[in-house]
């Protein structure tokens, strides 16, 4: 998973730090520090922090492993 924040955007609501605080956590009072790429597995947190940003600074996507995989099951499924 890849996760990018827009830190022109970002206004240090912090709401990102209460819905995944391993990946998002403010130095000071503004500096946002953050996972660039957690695991696959913790994208339900991520995503949760991502919808919670009022500004809407977070963009998560998923690596292109686990892409490749979910279109690998997708292709699959549907082939059935």
């Amino acid at each position: 998973m890849r996760v990018v924040v827009d830190l022109n955007r970002c206004q240090a609501y912090a709401q990102c730090v209460y819905a995944a605080p391993r990946h998002f956590v403010l130095h000071g009072r503004e500096a946002l520090v953050y996972d660039t790429a957690p695991d696959d597995a913790d994208r339900a947190e991520i995503e949760r922090a991502a919808q919670a940003c009022p500004v809407r600074a977070i963009t998560a996507c998923l690596s292109e492993s686990a892409e490749n995989t979910a279109e690998h099951t997708a292709e699959n499924g549907a082939a059935r």
